[in-house]
């Protein structure tokens, strides 16, 4: 115990300790922390359609799914719910096959651990989601990460490795979630036809919200073998899913211990996921279409006040550098009305402290604008 109060204590005095906000309440585009309403530009809600209460009272009068599932999926926890859902998605990304898992912290760990055996390997760009890395542990097999979107480092690692071992995974995200900048999808894809290896993307910060001809995101080429996503962004639901070959998607719900041993998503969840992205298709297309306008907008701004970013999307990232001074910009954020906690490590790499400005379809150029100011 004295040495986990000595921890929490070292955590403190460098401005890294962390507690539960308390939020009372959510509305378009604002927050309610502590009894003190917010604007905020720290959610993943990156459509808005979490709090659209008409959305909901409209699917709510007419569905009669159960609150509970009760169950894993492979014991008496599926229902036609999901068979739907599954279909819906793979629809959406032309590929064979869908798994629904929990969470998107699930659906990586369970993929890679569950294809990464003994004698098989990973190469996972230096900045993938804690999700990918924690999945890659846990796996029987080694892995190596390349820097941060250099191809030329990632092919210098294969050309070094990849001969030693039977099966190879390249696993990257498609926009990342702490820096808001893109993969190179047609250039990852080049390397893992070149040296045979099974290409993983995930598209957790991009369904939905990036990408211009699809709501799929980044990575709907065919020529993607395993991609990764997840419902509670911008789909403002619940869960995750893994679309690929019906061959890797059989192999994983036999395989993938995050899926088999999780009780499942609640049916009225999964009916609201594929009401969603079925019945209101449209009205999320609309919304990604007014984002898209506020991100071009947004970055604008940026490039007019002088901030260098290397940022392409709806997540901009602020870089302060240093943990206790970017704690005090966000207070001062807050003071005047602005919800932007501080993303400190072990979240980001030591140094890299930062305010992660989130755009979503409900927010304001205006109030960013003024976010800006107050920070430059």
């Amino acid at each position: 115990m004295d040495r986990i109060a000595e921890e929490l204590k070292k955590l403190k005095e460098n401005h890294q300790l962390r507690t539960i906000p308390n939020v009372e309440g959510k509305s378009d585009g604002k927050i309610v922390v502590d009894g003190i309403e917010y604007i905020n530009f720290a959610s993943n809600d990156y459509l808005g359609i979490s709090t659209k209460c008409e959305l909901k009272e409209e699917f709510l009068c007419n569905n009669q799914s159960f609150l509970s599932s009760a169950s894993a999926r492979l014991l008496t926890g599926s229902s036609i719910e999901y068979l739907e859902l599954e279909k819906t998605i793979a629809n959406l990304f032309g590929k064979e096959a869908a798994l629904i898992f929990n969470t998107g912290y699930q659906a990586n760990l369970g993929v890679i651990s569950a294809l990464i055996g003994k004698g098989d390997v990973v190469f996972s760009d230096k900045l993938n989601h804690a999700s990918i890395i924690d999945g890659m542990k846990l796996s029987s097999g080694d892995f190596y990460r390349y820097k941060h979107l250099d191809y030329e480092n990632l092919e210098k690692l294969l050309t070094e490795k990849r001969s030693k071992y039977k099966r190879a995974i390249i696993v990257s995200e498609s926009i990342f979630s702490m820096d808001g900048d893109k993969a190179d999808i047609d250039r990852l894809i080049a390397i893992k036809n070149k040296y045979d290896c099974i290409l993983m993307i995930d598209e957790a910060h991009a369904f939905c919200a990036y990408g211009a001809s699809t709501i799929a995101g980044v990575c709907y080429e065919k020529d993607v073998d395993i991609i990764t996503a997840t419902f509670g962004k911008a789909v403002g639901s619940f869960g995750a899913f893994c679309v690929s070959s019906e061959l890797i998607i059989s192999y994983l719900i036999n395989k993938a211990r995050s899926f088999i041993f999780s009780t499942s998503i609640p049916p009225l969840n999964i009916a609201w996921s594929n009401w969603l992205l079925t019945e209101k298709l449209e009205y999320i297309k609309k919304q990604k279409n007014k984002l898209e306008h506020l991100v071009k907008a947004a970055h604008a701004a940026l490039k007019l006040q002088g901030f260098e970013t290397v940022s392409c999307s709806h997540i901009i990232p602020i870089l302060i550098g240093d943990n206790e001074k970017t704690v005090k910009i966000s207070e001062i954020l807050r003071a005047n009305g602005y919800y932007i906690p501080a993303i400190r490590p072990p979240t980001v790499p030591n140094g890299t402290s930062r305010l992660r400005i989130s755009l979503t379809a409900d927010c304001k150029l205006d109030d960013f604008e003024k976010v800006l100011t107050m920070v430059n």
